[in-house]
């Protein structure tokens, strides 16, 4: 599974609007009621809010991934902020987070949902590409970056 099989331009936003973590992940699971392809949205937000509450998405190095499972979608799909400044996230390492990718999947597909993680959080320890992230200015720079190290990544 690549990125670009649950991510598109129109779920990227830059910068984020908000700054306190429950808002941003009320504000990521918008993004993706959005595009439309969102059934339910606030089953999805209590859904990704509950797993929140068990422990902190913030995995460390800037990056926060929150996720959920519904019945409110047919697939996995996924959305990505970038802040204007560090949010606190209550990361694992303590610092602030700049990256925030929401991930979202109906609840009989635990093993693409688990892939779909692992896949993203491989590629965000890379401090070369999360600066290129956090430094670009609008969504289609970001699918070609992401585009782009995807590309590296499987040729490894």
């Amino acid at each position: 599974m690549k990125l670009m099989d649950i991510l598109t331009e129109d779920r990227v936003k830059i910068p984020l609007e908000n700054t306190e973590k429950e808002k941003i992940i009320e504000e990521m699971v918008g993004i993706i009621h959005l595009s439309r392809e969102l059934k339910n949205k606030d089953q999805l937000l209590k859904a990704v809010l509950d797993r929140e509450a068990v422990m902190s998405t913030g995995i460390g190095e800037e990056i926060a991934i929150p996720h959920g499972k519904s019945e409110g979608v047919d697939d996995i799909i996924a959305a990505l902020g970038i802040t204007r400044e560090p949010v606190n996230f209550n990361s694992l390492d303590n610092k602030p987070v700049r990256l925030v990718w929401l991930l979202v999947g109906p609840t009989d597909k635990t093993g693409p949902h688990l892939k779909a993680l692992s896949r993203i959080s491989r590629l965000m320890h890379k401090k070369d590409f999360r600066e290129r992230l956090i430094n670009t200015l609008v969504p289609t720079d970001v699918i070609d970056v992401i585009n782009s190290e995807e590309e590296r990544f499987s040729q490894n």
